[in-house]
């Protein structure tokens, strides 16, 4: 069973900067993809980044503004660099797993979910 827990999230000022990581275990697939999401208050949840194993391609959602960077490590922790935070960037943030590996930021085609961690933009 596949186990994804985010971390990171917390109260910031506009203008500050996070970063959220994503650990994952239980992976046994040899090409999968880890996205990351968020969920607004009353909102629908929304694509945010993506990347991929083992050739680490990466997506990005347009109308981010290029703040967001996703990138991994040499393990299974996925890692979301969030910079100039926007009140707009409050939401809660989920990590997912796509066990077949594909491109993009469609959330049904997500497997495995965490269950997300709190990021609160204070203008």
């Amino acid at each position: 069973q596949v186990r994804l827990v985010e971390s990171g999230g917390g109260l910031v000022q506009t203008g500050g900067s996070l970063r959220l990581s994503c650990a994952a275990s239980g992976v046994i697939f040899s090409t999968y993809t880890i996205g990351w999401f968020r969920q607004a208050p009353g909102k629908e949840r929304s694509f945010v980044a993506a990347i991929r194993w083992p050739d680490g391609s990466r997506d990005y959602a347009e109308s981010l503004e290029g703040r967001f960077n996703i990138f991994r490590d040499h393990k299974n922790t996925v890692y979301l660099q969030i910079d100039s935070l926007k009140p707009e960037d409050t939401g809660v943030y989920y990590c997912a797993q796509d066990r077949r590996g594909r491109r993009g930021g469609v959330a049904y085609e997500y497997d495995f979910w965490g269950q997300g961690t709190q990021v609160t933009v204070s203008s």
